[in-house]
């Protein structure tokens, strides 16, 4: 019987020596990567998507809490426990490093470097998501383009200090600049000497002319990911363009899983009336999503508005200047500047320094909001990639624990276009429209004007640009095809939702067209009918192939025509292109009707808005505006309406057309004078214009002159835009 039992375990013993080789063997296959498993072999795959969570916590005197462990803590996605991965204190000091003499140098000599003990490199620890333990990251960033020199001079000076008087122990410094593209001119490090040299290496004045946009070309070198070589007007007149390079640099800090802070030196980000509101919104959630607080700096300082402005600007004009109205026109516009600065410091948890003279407040204001802090990461029980917004909840655990957390609130997720079916998409496209946080894969330029056709009903025509190289193009038959979808809301000053647009577009186009697709634009035209008021205008554009979208939102007025003492005049139409009513990209399906009515279609061609106002030198330019209720003769009771358009550069009147005159009103609408110009461009120089369109009511002895401003490039690498 003891034999028997003895054999039984030798046997056992065997067979489990036998399983255990086999599972060794194919533990080692796996680790080399071999490939020759049999079919009957099971292979697993694991997915999974680490999500990190920057969470601050104090105590009721503010101080940071330092003590807390893993167990201390929970997070939770859409109310469901995680499980955390990672939990490590990042302990930030406050101790101010030795002043540096402000004649330091930046270089040494080669004595002097042998003589001098190794100084050690902070360079990120490999293959650990905490890269950068206990450092606190500060970025400079320098919009060149929103500074003048003097202005510059201050941001420069100021960094310089801060290196060399109130930098810490704990401080790590990237520097970033933007001039035509995003540059990092540093990257990381605790070396005051190459920080300040590379400040130093700053080009004063540059990037301060950009608003000279005589000979604006694209920039083939542009490398950060907003900006492509074949969307030159987009890049002249997207007023969003310095939004967009804060969300690229605030993508580029977010490969790494620490708090960053971003020190943000301009002269503010102006406003021109139409702006895209989204974009900030998405560069607000971007920085959110990288962990990157914006700390703006203006430049400017403290600054007194010399009535009339100063001497950089030409003599005002007219009353203005008597009444205060250009006085508080020149505020209105500074304050505007200073607000969109705010508006990024509260939406991404920094702080905004305006009007002070001591620019480094800007940047310890940074270094005191950066306190000790812990990075907690989790691998998310939710691995599905729709798209959609998980919100995050973090709890203390232990009941003698008081703290006040702060925290990010969500992120959206990883979403796979590929996978997505037809009532994917569209639900894709109608939730993109409400949400937060908007998405600007795809560019978008979009203009709105208002023609009125009734007494209190006013005709709104939409208009959105789309470059040509953001389309993907698909193989059907002889031709390329390029589906686009879009969907638009307009909403009152209520928020109740007055009219919308949803269309698709499919564009059709020969191999030679097709190869010129990325030197050209698409443009898609919508309309709908209003009465005078104040509205919000949400629009997307998708593009199928890829699943790229775009944003664009703005608030837009439509005036009260019917009262008022002055001259009565609809949108001002600047244009480089006719076009057939029966060749357009795209009129939303629903308005058809509407369109063949639009002022702008006049006969069987329709005047296509220039959105970007950039035109070439081998064009036309087509100006077209309408003028209400004109003032009768009292005994011929015929108007006498006069109007010409001068194109101006600095003070210097460049071009005047012939004016021309009307005494009779159109048939087709009552109390409509329509005037319609053709400017030959082929002999202006090319540059930069201001164009002014001077309307007097010779009866009525009233008059008006709005203005706007123009681009006229000489390149010829842009063909026309193809229409259908």
């Amino acid at each position: 019987m003891t034999a028997s039992f003895t054999q039984r375990r030798k046997e056992f013993s065997q067979r489990t020596q036998r399983i255990l080789t086999t599972s060794l063997r194919l533990c080692v296959m796996a680790a080399v990567g071999l490939t020759t498993l049999h079919p009957q072999d099971v292979t697993f795959k694991s997915n999974t998507r680490l999500v990190i969570v920057d969470l601050t916590a104090r105590d009721k005197s503010g101080k940071p809490v330092t003590t807390l462990k893993k167990e201390d803590v929970q997070i939770f996605e859409d109310g469901v426990k995680q499980d955390i991965a990672i939990f490590e204190l990042q302990k930030l000091e406050g101790e101010a490093l030795a002043p540096m003499s402000f004649a330091t140098r930046t270089t040494e000599t080669a004595e002097e470097k042998a003589a001098a003990p190794a100084k050690a490199v902070v360079a990120p620890a490999a293959n650990q998501a905490i890269r950068y333990q206990d450092k606190r990251l500060m970025c400079l960033f320098f919009d060149m383009t929103s500074m003048q020199p003097p202005e510059q001079v201050r941001a420069q000076d100021a960094a310089i200090k801060f290196l060399q008087t109130q930098m810490t122990a704990s401080d790590l410094v990237e520097i970033m600049t933007y001039t035509t593209k995003l540059n990092t001119v540093q990257e990381w490090t605790d070396n005051r000497d190459n920080l300040i040299a590379a400040i130093k290496k700053l080009t004063l004045g540059e990037g301060s002319d950009l608003a000279d946009l005589a000979d604006t070309a694209a920039d083939e070198g542009d490398d950060s990911g907003s900006f492509a070589a074949d969307e030159t007007e987009f890049n002249i007149f997207n007023t969003d363009r310095k939004l967009s390079a804060l969300e690229d640099a605030a993508r580029k800090l977010g490969v790494l899983p620490e708090k960053k802070a971003l020190i943000y030196f301009s002269s503010g980000i102006g406003k021109t009336g139409v702006e895209n509101q989204s974009q900030i919104k998405a560069t607000t959630n971007a920085a959110a999503k990288a962990n990157v607080s914006f700390y703006p700096v203006d430049a400017r300082g403290l600054v007194a508005l010399a009535p009339g402005g100063d001497a950089s600007k030409a003599s005002p004009r007219g009353t203005g200047i008597l009444t205060g109205s250009k006085q508080q026109g020149l505020r209105n516009s500074f304050n505007d500047s200073q607000e969109t600065l705010a508006t990024l410091a509260a939406d991404t948890g920094g702080k905004a320094m305006l009007d002070t003279n001591d620019l480094t407040m800007g940047i310890r204001q940074a270094q005191e909001d950066m306190r000790s802090y812990y990075i907690v990461g989790y691998y998310s029980k939710n691995d599905a990639e729709d798209g959609k917004y998980r919100r995050i909840e973090v709890k203390m655990t232990g009941k003698d624990l008081a703290a006040k957390l702060d925290f990010r609130k969500g992120y959206y997720a990883a979403k796979v276009w590929a996978k997505f079916n037809a009532s994917d998409k569209e639900r894709q496209l109608e939730e993109a429209l409400t949400l937060g946080d908007p998405v600007n894969d795809l560019p978008l330029a979009l203009e709105v004007d208002y023609f009125r056709v009734a007494r209190d009903r006013y005709f709104v025509p939409i208009s959105v640009k789309i470059p040509g190289s953001a389309v993907g193009l698909k193989k059907n038959g002889a031709r390329q095809t390029a589906d686009l979808d879009f969907i638009g809301q307009v909403r009152d000053a209520s928020g109740k939702l007055i009219g919308g647009v949803r269309d698709l577009i499919t564009v059709k186009l020969d191999e030679n067209a097709a190869s010129k697709i990325g030197q050209r634009h698409l443009q898609y035209d919508a309309g709908l009918t209003l009465s005078p008021g104040t509205y919000d205008l949400r629009f997307l554009a998708r593009e199928n192939a890829s699943g790229r979208m775009g944003t664009f939102e703005t608030k837009f007025t439509i005036p009260d025509l019917g009262r008022g003492a002055a001259v009565r005049l609809s949108s001002v139409i600047w244009s480089n292109q006719k076009e057939s009513v029966a060749g357009a990209v795209g009129t939303a399906g629903a308005s058809r009707k509407l369109l063949a009515s639009s002022p702008l279609v006049q006969g069987e061609q329709k005047i296509v808005p220039s959105i970007t106002r950039v035109f070439r030198k081998d064009q036309t330019m087509y100006v077209y505006f309408e003028v209400y209720d004109p003032s009768l003769d009292p005994d011929r009771k015929l108007p006498s309406v006069t109007a010409e358009v001068d194109l101006l550069s600095g003070s210097r009147k460049v071009y005047s057309s012939a004016a021309v005159r009307l005494n009779k009103l159109a048939t087709t609408r009552p109390g409509v004078a329509p005037f319609a110009f053709q400017i030959p461009l082929a002999k202006l120089p090319a540059g930069q214009y201001v164009a002014q369109v001077n309307v007097i009511d010779e009866t009525g002895r009233k008059f008006a002159f709005p203005r706007n401003e123009i681009v006229l490039l000489a390149t010829e690498s842009a063909a026309p835009q193809p229409r259908k």
